[in-house]
């Protein structure tokens, strides 16, 4: 029983340093730590220890503190914007295969009658329409892989000249 009544005083004295503990529970632990110098020896022992810790804060450079800061709302601005060209671009390839899709008979018949009209092989102009479904988007995904590798030359430009300056 004696072992539950320290472990119940260790536990408020605890509580009392994070959280905080009742009136109730304040006025039975100042009783227990009256008659307990055990308990009464770790509470101060804890109250030591913590208010060591608070006082012992890192300090940091302010420029390093400004630099984190800077580069932080950086690249919070760089996610919003690469959010924005991504939703642009998932627009772009929805409205694209949308019409692709409604447009694909048309250009079907359009190629036939071309190579009927030209007398071009059966295999060349399905060749034909084939690549007019591939080349645009290769193409598109070139531009997009060039912009890309583009922008991260401009970001590291951009960098170089913020901690140059120190500001954005």
């Amino acid at each position: 029983m004696m072992e539950d009544i320290h472990e119940r005083a260790l536990k408020l004295i605890d509580k009392m340093q994070v959280e905080g503990v009742t009136a109730e529970e304040r006025g039975w632990l100042d009783l227990h730590l009256e008659s307990c110098s055990q308990c009464r020896k770790q509470g101060s022992e804890t109250e030591q220890a913590l208010r060591a810790l608070r006082l012992a804060l890192p300090q940091f450079d302010p420029t390093l503190v400004r630099t984190t800061q800077m580069r932080a709302r950086i690249r919070a601005r760089e996610l919003i914007e690469n959010a924005v060209r991504m939703r642009a671009l998932w627009i772009s390839c929805t409205l694209s295969w949308v019409l692709g899709v409604v447009s694909a008979p048309l250009l079907w018949r359009g190629f036939e009658w071309i190579g009927h009209r030209l007398a071009i092989s059966r295999a060349v102009w399905m060749t034909g329409f084939a690549l007019s479904w591939v080349v645009p988007s290769v193409v598109v995904a070139a531009v997009i892989a060039w912009r890309q590798g583009r922008g991260t030359s401009v970001m590291e430009e951009r960098w170089r000249v913020i901690l140059e300056n120190g500001h954005a």
